[in-house]
């Protein structure tokens, strides 16, 4: 969508026509000398094709039709033979990077929230033979104290160094690794450490102060605590018979184990090497069991998306490690010489996703001189005709978009983003203002992270891409959901995923595993994603409902809420939104978290005077915000049906630190709608069922 300027008319057309004679005169010597004719044939590509002529018949991508990918490199089909390979091959090389924390403040936020402000000195460099010596040490040192190939033990930390190390320890062992995410509460936390019976755990000081001192007790099979920074000052009631003890005391004594006469155990790749705890967006985390030859075959194909990856590039981990993208995306990097690169954890919070990117960019344009907004929103305009037809635009690059590149280091190569839809105008946006590609990628913990991934050179917006080399994709008939494989002009069903990244199943949970993964009669495993998508002629995918997100209201109509979040969501308005709907009404309400400064000079302007958390509960200013999400529904041509009817404005933000989102920022429905059932019920008038 284009910006919108107040420029002249007369001014502008001259401003055009001075833009006509520029692209005209450096086309044919950018043509030849940039080599975009190359990307733009591959744009127009077809990039999957379906194995057969029948309705539901599954998409592969062109460059594994007849055989799908399942290996990165010969006789490496388990995750110690990768690193072992890539430990051989960049020995020297730097592989993991800290960055040294010199200070730490409290910032107080304008809504008297207290944030921790951390001042980062330089990197320092682990090589690639320093964190294999390091793996092989903590191994052997899990095994003095006790731990057992092909059982379990669990990671419980923060994203670091030491998390991969550790990862890299228990593959090589044969140890199963159970991840939890840092932010899960309590509760989520026992079970995942019950439900898998470990008896070791790994965490950070601050974790176990902050969250595991609380539920240990409720573990009663837990003997060892490691804590990979140091070792945290006791308690007087910590359970007797738990012992804790440094990452560094435990590589020491693996150091001086004698393991000369003792043959190791290898994982062979149908071994689990992950037992992986979602985020529980719809109830209690499931174990995601996961084989080493599941995320090979996931990083294969995960790896032949990004060109010419290699010991040039440098990858930023901040993501959780205990979400399988973020696992899957340092594996790649691990797998093929690039650099990792970590920093604080409480650095890295929501502000680095792509569509809070997007307003904090677009909220400081607007604060511009006229001029200067003007000028920004020309360049950006013209800039998204010229990517539109596959051209580059060097000189609004280097004079417009320079300094909003710079907000990322300026260095970045491409940007991929996972784990939750990214909208169509934060994805252009992203590719217009970072100067490079985009892309989205579609996958699940169950199918290893893996799925698809949109290529470089694809500037279309909206889609995720082709599947990858390692799997296939098929749609089934939704009839509820009125979606058919034979639905023109493209095929429409459910996301079936095969190949070998589907992952093995359910831990201890053989009746979900039933339900949501099949095999065919030709002994192909398919995972139901229970996403709705459809295929593009040129075989790119795109996601466009979801069976859960789906609600029948009282007259019949069905209203998709994914839909109704995904149309509004984007509003400088709203920082974050939740519908909801009920099948005993007949309209949808939704709680918003809105943006405080946009909030606060709406309230200005309407004369509403009051703290911050009186305007949000303020019926007036609840009406306001409504008239802002109405005409911005309308214009994404949401139905009557569909435009939310009532609101609850919530002072506080969703983090996962609430239980109200995932690590991912991913809604949890069902706590939300717990946390608001008040509101609900003043919304509908009545007790909702």
């Amino acid at each position: 969508m284009k910006l919108k300027h107040n420029i002249n008319p007369i001014l502008l057309q001259f401003i055009n026509f001075i833009v006509l004679v520029y692209s005209l005169v450096t086309y044919i010597p950018w043509y030849i000398l940039s080599g975009s004719k190359q990307a733009i044939a591959k744009a127009k590509q077809v990039k999957a094709r379906p194995v057969n002529n029948k309705p539901g018949g599954a998409y592969r991508s062109v460059n594994s039709l007849h055989c799908l990918a399942s290996v990165l490199y010969p006789g490496c089909d388990t995750l110690d033979k990768v690193f072992k390979y890539a430990k051989t091959k960049y020995k020297d090389k730097k592989l993991l990077g800290t960055r040294e924390i010199l200070k730490e403040e409290d910032e107080i936020q304008p809504s008297g929230k207290v944030f921790k402000k951390v001042i980062l000195g330089k990197y320092t460099w682990l090589s690639y033979e320093d964190v294999y010596i390091k793996a092989v040490n903590f191994g052997n040192g899990l095994a003095v104290l006790g731990q057992q190939p092909k059982t379990n033990i669990a990671i419980f930390c923060e994203t670091r160094a030491e998390w991969m190390i550790a990862a890299q320890a228990c593959f090589m062992c044969n140890y199963q690794l159970v991840t939890l995410y840092a932010t899960l509460g309590g509760p989520a936390i026992v079970h995942g450490l019950n439900e898998t019976e470990v008896t070791t755990i790994i965490t950070s000081k601050e974790l176990m102060q902050t969250k595991l001192k609380e539920i240990v007790s409720q573990v009663p099979l837990l003997r060892h605590i490691i804590t990979v920074d140091g070792k945290p000052t006791t308690w007087a009631e910590f359970p007797k018979g738990v012992i804790v003890h440094t990452m560094a005391s435990v590589q020491a004594m693996g150091a001086k184990a004698d393991t000369g006469n003792k043959q190791p155990s290898r994982p062979v790749p149908s071994d689990i090497a992950v037992i992986m705890y979602t985020s529980g967006s719809t109830g209690i985390p499931k174990g995601v069991m996961i084989s080493h030859c599941n995320i090979i075959a996931g990083i294969t194909g995960m790896a032949e998306r990004i060109p010419n990856l290699g010991e040039k590039d440098i990858y930023i981990g901040y993501l959780p490690l205990a979400h399988v993208l973020e696992l899957s995306a340092e594996l790649v990097c691990l797998s093929h010489g690039c650099r990792i690169g970590y920093s604080s954890p409480q650095t890295l919070a929501d502000q680095e996703i792509m569509d809070r990117i997007y307003k904090n960019v677009m909220n400081k344009v607007n604060e511009m001189t006229s001029f200067q907004r003007n000028l920004f929103i020309l360049a950006y305009n013209y800039k998204m005709e010229q990517i539109s037809k596959g051209y580059t635009t060097p000189l609004c690059d280097s004079l417009i978009f320079r300094k909003v590149r710079m907000l990322l280091g300026g260095k970045i190569r491409v940007l991929l983003c996972g784990g939750a839809p990214l909208s169509a105008a934060t994805q252009r946006f992203m590719n217009i203002c970072f100067c490079c590609p985009v892309g989205q990628g579609y996958g699940l913990t169950e199918s290893a992270g893996a799925g698809t991934i949109t290529e470089v050179w694809d500037y279309t917006t909206g889609r995720v891409g082709a599947p990858l080399v390692c799997c296939e994709i098929k749609l089934m008939n939704w009839e509820e959901g009125g979606y058919y494989n034979t639905d023109k002009p493209y095929p429409r069903g459910e996301i079936l995923i095969g190949g070998q990244n589907v992952t093995v199943g359910y831990y201890k949970n053989e009746a979900r595993t039933k339900k949501d993964f099949t095999v065919d009669e030709n002994g192909q495993r398919w995972l139901h994603t229970g996403d709705i998508g459809e295929f593009h002629h040129d075989g790119c995918l795109k996601i466009i409902d979801r069976k859960k997100d789906l609600v029948k209201l009282q007259a019949g109509e069905y209203v998709s809420l994914g839909k109704v979040e995904a149309a509004l969501k984007n509003l400088p308005l709203v920082d974050n939104i939740c519908a909801y709907a009920s099948s005993f009404h007949s309209y949808v309400i939704g709680f918003v978290v809105p943006n405080q400064k946009e909030l606060a000079e709406l309230a200005r302007k309407k004369g509403f005077k009051g703290t911050w958390e009186e305007i949000c509960n303020s019926p007036e200013m609840e009406k306001e915000v409504l008239k802002v999400l109405a005409e911005a529904a309308v214009a994404a041509n949401l139905e009557k049906f569909e435009i939310p009817v009532k609101i609850r404005l919530s002072p506080d933000p969703w983090t996962p630190e609430t239980g109200l989102v995932t690590d991912a920022f991913k809604l949890k429905r069902k706590e939300l709608t717990a946390f608001y059932q008040p509101d609900i019920e003043r919304m509908y008038g009545t007790n909702v069922k």
